[in-house]
């Protein structure tokens, strides 16, 4: 049995599809908004909850080493934050602009702080050192409104 295309309706899925491909082109890189903070809390204070990827690998050259990476959280992330922070190993992937599946040894770097630019200007302070140290593209930044008690 042989199926009849409707030509109208291809056209409207042609026209959908646009409509829906065209909001997967990735916006021109542009300076991180600061995160709304949550408008009220059960219990605790509104914060923002920043979590910062860095990769280990070098493009070219050994692999960051432990030493280095302490040397990083002493000297640049300790002063910026002071009141506490949050590390944890992790193991990044993604598909490379050759189509190939990349992996990395990383680093997670949990920041809780308040949505103020003394705050922004410290996190971007350290994505941009550790890109310039370590020869890095880029720290992938993830922010979330949150809830904080202590």
């Amino acid at each position: 049995m042989q199926k009849i295309i409707n030509p109208q309706r291809v056209k409207v899925m042609l026209v959908a599809s646009a409509l829906l491909l065209g909001g997967c082109v990735a916006p021109a890189k542009k300076a991180v908004p600061p995160v709304a903070p949550v408008t009220a809390c059960a219990q605790g204070d509104a914060m923002t909850q920043t979590t910062l990827y860095f990769g280990l690998n070098r493009p070219a050259g050994p692999a960051i080493t432990a030493t280095e990476w302490q040397a990083f959280i002493d000297n640049d992330v300790t002063p910026r934050f002071k009141d506490g922070l949050s590390v944890f190993d992790a193991k990044g992937q993604w598909l490379g602009n050759d189509g190939k599946l990349a992996r990395e040894n990383s680093k997670a770097l949990l920041l809780i702080h308040g949505t103020d630019k003394e705050s922004e200007g410290r996190i971007e302070a350290l994505r941009s050192l550790y890109k310039q140290r370590f020869a890095q593209d880029s720290v992938m930044r993830v922010d979330a409104p949150v809830c904080v008690a202590f």
